[in-house]
């Protein structure tokens, strides 16, 4: 009787099995039910359906509400949606866990796909589920008030704790109850500085700031003259214990008068070098106080005699006498500037330098106070605070310290003059390699946890091989950043690691000192240098195995991969014209620095001069 009736049944648009859905957001046992067009509506779930005329019903059996993660308890109710096709009527039948996780939209797109319902249907069953989980959750949320309310009504939660838990949630949230952030000692003094830089007080600041440079290099002076005298004499004893061994002395006395000498020498720099640091630190707190002391008086419409305070005369400075002080011999310098354009459409204009000079020229002090050391000078404290600072890359080793080289004739070119500004070079350099050992630790226990997973899924162990290096080093290509307001031409120096493979004539574009400029000048644009010195050939001494040729393919290499560079500049920061300055060695010659500005033009697009004539 059944099988007729269902022959005598027209087919349906679309025959949907009865799967069961396990999509995030869904409950067990959704189906889609095919009934008869005058179905009534179902029961309550769990019950039993039954249906009349040609249709037929089936019994849902659904599975109890589960607990969800922590402590919010999950309830599962069930989502109806009939629709009409042709002379049949369908019935959606969804349960869903509440709160519902899933976006409603990811939800209906899990039916749609899975029970391939018409897609006549997919606008009205998406507006009746979204309908449909909106309201069960303002009901739940209903709820939960109600008992809250409850809760608080017979006493069972304290009402002032309550009070002040909500008045603190609110503070901490909204932004006009936030408290004020109080003003940092360095950002009052930065501000103060700026203003009184860009002040007619701004010669009365520089006179002051050579003054306590002389101050320092005196001392530096005294302190090298004494342990040179500390040597001298420590050598004529090792001289006179030499001729003695093997007579009256042995190598143990030999070797006891080196760890007296070495002691000596110890005690006595580690007395100036607590000499040095005291002064300093007197020196900066000396400095700030009175930049902050004329400031507030600039600021005092009453005070007539500030007019006076900033007046310097000339035979008020504390000229220094080149025959006592340390004095830089001063090369003469090449120089050849460029002006040029990059970019296919909208064109950025760059400046280029070439120059042959000392690394460290932009970096000493003259002790000779004349007018042009003074506008250089002057021009790097207008822009300390501003978005125009310069840069300066140095080529070190993979060790984080002021001992050896490089590194150690700049530490001594920062500590000739007191940072009013900034800590000192030693103090940078600890806080880099805490940082370093911070980043490295990191690092290897990320790399560890990939090795155990790839053992134990029968990898191999070569990349264990980092863990075992020194992790205080740095690799090369990777820098660090220090920041000075005390030296002559640049604000802050990139300390770029590199390996002896920059000496070799075999470096690609792909080289990790090559990359390393790359990420150098990329920092140039996020944080507002507009110049930068690079070493041309990525060496700051010449050797022998640097001919002609190394010189010309080190160039063209290192020109047009920043080329390449700079045009991506134009991505980086909307095409901010720069001053890029190419240094080579002291030591090169004539001929092979003009080659060099020869080649320049060549790779770089160079503005063409137009010239201009009147007519008669």
């Amino acid at each position: 009787m059944r099988r007729s009736r269902e022959q005598r049944r027209p087919a349906p648009v679309a025959e949907v099995p009865d799967w069961q859905l396990r999509p995030s957001g869904l409950g067990e046992g959704a189906a889609v039910r095919a009934l008869a067009t005058n179905v009534a509506p179902p029961p309550v779930r769990g019950a039993s359906r039954r249906t009349g005329g040609t249709g037929s019903g089936r019994k849902i059996n659904q599975k109890k509400m589960k607990a969800s993660k922590g402590n919010t308890y999950t309830r599962e109710r069930e989502f109806l949606y009939t629709f009409n096709a042709g002379n049949q009527c369908f019935m959606l039948t969804v349960p869903l866990r509440f709160p519902v996780q899933e976006n409603a939209s990811h939800l209906h797109g899990h039916l749609m796909l899975l029970h391939d319902l018409p897609c006549f249907i997919e606008n009205d069953l998406k507006q009746s589920l979204s309908q449909f989980i909106e309201g069960e959750t303002i009901k739940d949320h209903d709820r939960e008030a109600e008992v809250a309310l409850e809760a608080v009504k017979s006493g069972e939660v304290d009402m002032h704790q309550l009070a002040n838990a909500w008045a603190k949630a609110y503070t901490e949230t909204t932004l006009e109850h936030a408290r004020p952030e109080e003003p940092s000692w360095d950002e009052d003094f930065a501000d103060v500085y700026h203003d009184l830089i860009h002040s007619p007080a701004s010669e009365t600041l520089l006179n002051l700031e050579h003054n306590y440079f002389v101050s320092i290099s005196e001392l530096i002076s005294e302190r090298d003259v004494e342990l040179k005298k500390l040597r001298e004499r420590q050598g004529a004893e090792m001289d006179n214990v030499m001729q003695e061994l093997g007579k009256s002395l042995t190598d143990q006395d030999v070797n006891s008068l080196a760890a007296k000498h070495f002691e000596s020498q110890q005690v006595l720099e580690n007395k100036w070098t607590s000499e040095l640091k005291q002064s300093t630190a007197i020196q900066k707190q000396e400095y700030q106080e009175w930049v902050i002391k004329l400031y507030q008086d600039l600021k005092n419409p009453n005070n007539t005699s500030i007019s006076e305070e900033i007046k310097v005369q000339p035979n008020q400075l504390r000229e220094s006498i080149e025959g006592n002080g340390r004095l830089y011999e001063e090369q003469r310098q090449l120089e050849e500037s460029f002006t040029i354009h990059l970019g296919a459409q909208l064109k950025t204009m760059h400046n280029l330098r070439l120059l042959r000079a000392d690394i460290l020229d932009f970096c000493k002090h003259k002790r000779n106070h004349r007018s042009g050391v003074k506008l250089h000078r002057l021009q790097t404290a207008l822009s300390l605070y501003s978005t125009s600072l310069c840069g300066l890359v140095l080529l070190v080793d993979n060790r984080i310290s002021s001992y050896s080289g490089i590194k150690r004739d700049f530490a001594t070119v920062c500590q000739e003059c007191t940072d009013f500004h900034f800590p000192g070079i030693q103090e940078q350099l600890e806080i880099v390699q805490q940082v370093v050992l911070y980043a490295r630790a990191q690092r290897s226990s990320k790399s560890k946890r990939q090795n155990d997973s790839v053992n134990r899924n029968g990898g191999n162990e070569d990349m264990s091989k980092n863990i075992e290096r020194n992790q205080s080093n740095i690799l090369p290509g990777e820098f660090y950043i220090t920041r000075h307001s005390n030296l002559s031409e640049i604000h802050v120096a990139f300390h770029l690691c590199v390996d002896d493979n920059v000496r070799s004539g075999n470096i690609t574009a792909r080289d990790p000192a090559i990359m390393g400029l790359r990420n150098i000048l990329k920092v140039c644009c996020t944080h507002d240098i507009t110049t930068i010195s690079i070493p041309l050939l990525l060496v700051h001494d010449m050797s022998e195995e640097m001919t002609i040729p190394w010189c010309l393919k080190r160039a063209e290499l290192v020109f047009k991969c920043v080329k390449g560079f700079m045009m991506e500049m134009a991505s980086w920061d909307g095409g901010i014209s720069r001053t890029v300055q190419f240094l080579v060695p002291q030591t090169i010659s004539e001929e092979m620095f003009y080659q060099l500005s020869n080649m320049l033009p060549q790779i770089f697009r160079v503005s063409s001069t137009l010239t201009l004539t009147s007519k008669h």
